[in-house]
């Protein structure tokens, strides 16, 4: 190694790090701003066919209450289901404290001296102050939501200016890169959110049938709360597998009834998560399974649940910004899906001269 490239390799280091902690105590400025821009790029087409028709600001008001409906009737639906599990939750409590003693007790009879640990520290009403606090994070998420809904106002009116300015730089290749990556992420954003909002639902469907066959309770809310996880990957589905068998617990009164149930809803995950929904998505959406779980677990400790959310789709843009850029490509490359063969690599390559045709006119 050169002499001067361990002070360029320390510099890199340290403004790495400067930036994680930027990013990590700027969350609320930094999180609905990133969250602005992934919706910008969904809801531009409709923008962009408005604006062809009325005037821009009537074009923008329209896509603006046509967001805002869209996110309010998703949360307004996902608070419906969650809460209504939650009373059951709290008014079975005393049920569930119950089974967890004796569960402890099974332990402690067996040499499982954890057990008493876990008894101390980690009971129902440990649960229930962990529920609390979930549903006091939600109420606050109001303010989040109105500073988003702002900068996606803003940001709309000034996508085409923003344009312009790019292909107006004195650099042009760097301009192009600019502008055929920005153009190229959103139209891999709008596949991701279609993608998982048909196996969302997919999934939401599947668990409703498997709870309303079995005859679990709140088998409507089920669905839903799947439906709303499932655009979380990893997370989301365990979650949602997790929930039902709590439930069934305390309604079912054989191990054998629980295990099965608890079987399907993983059985639903895997077949929808691991095999149907790499068929839909394609190459497109070609992501290694291990930075997609990084991603959701790094964003989600960085900025919470809109992280949780946001995780995968800033490693798309990353990734794609990445891929056309020659100093660069190696790692969206390295960090991209499995490639079956050397002639798919190769058209991997190549992907970026063809997203270009993705480009607004």
């Amino acid at each position: 190694m050169k002499a001067d490239g361990i002070p360029r390799i320390s510099t890199g280091i340290a403004a790495a790090v400067l930036l994680l902690v930027a990013v990590y105590y700027g969350t609320e400025v930094l999180a609905p701003l990133t969250l602005a821009f992934f919706i910008i790029a969904i809801v531009w087409p409709l923008q962009q066919w408005l604006q062809l028709r009325l005037p821009a600001l009537v074009a923008l008001a329209i896509t603006i209450i046509v967001t805002a409906v869209v996110c309010l009737g998703f949360a307004s639906l996902a608070a419906l289901a969650f809460g209504r599990v939650g009373r059951s939750l709290v008014a079975d409590a005393s049920r569930y404290q119950a089974l967890y003693e004796v569960a402890v007790a099974w332990l402690e009879d067996r040499g499982v001296s954890v057990a008493g640990l876990w008894a101390e520290h980690f009971n129902t009403g440990w649960l229930l102050r962990a529920a609390r606090q979930v549903t006091g994070r939600v109420n606050t998420t109001l303010t989040f939501w109105l500073v988003t809904l702002v900068y996606v106002m803003l940001g709309l009116l000034e996508v085409d200016d923003a344009r312009r300015k790019v292909q107006a730089l004195g650099n042009q290749g760097a301009a192009r890169i600019l502008i055929d990556a920005t153009a190229a992420t959103a139209v891999k954003f709008r596949k991701y959110m279609l993608v998982r909002t048909q196996m969302s639902v997919m999934t939401g469907l599947l668990i409703w049938a498997l709870a309303w066959i079995t005859g679990l309770q709140f088998a409507a809310e089920w669905g839903i709360i799947a439906f709303v996880l499932n655009y979380i990957p990893f997370i989301g589905p365990l979650i949602a597998t997790l929930f039902p068998t709590l439930l069934e617990m305390t309604q079912f009164s054989t191990w054998q009834a629980v295990s099965g149930i608890f079987l399907g809803l993983n059985l639903i995950q895997f077949v929808v998560g691991s095999y149907i929904e790499p068929r839909v998505s394609g190459d497109v959406l070609s992501i290694s399974p291990f930075v997609v779980l990084f991603a959701v677990f790094f964003w989600t400790f960085m900025w919470g649940l809109v992280g949780a959310f946001i995780g995968v789709p800033i490693v798309i843009a990353i990734l794609t910004f990445c891929s056309y850029h020659p100093g660069s490509r190696f790692i969206a490359d390295l960090l991209g899906g499995p490639v079956k063969a050397v002639g798919s690599l190769n058209r991997n390559r190549e992907a970026p001269q063809g997203d270009t045709a993705e480009l607004p006119k």
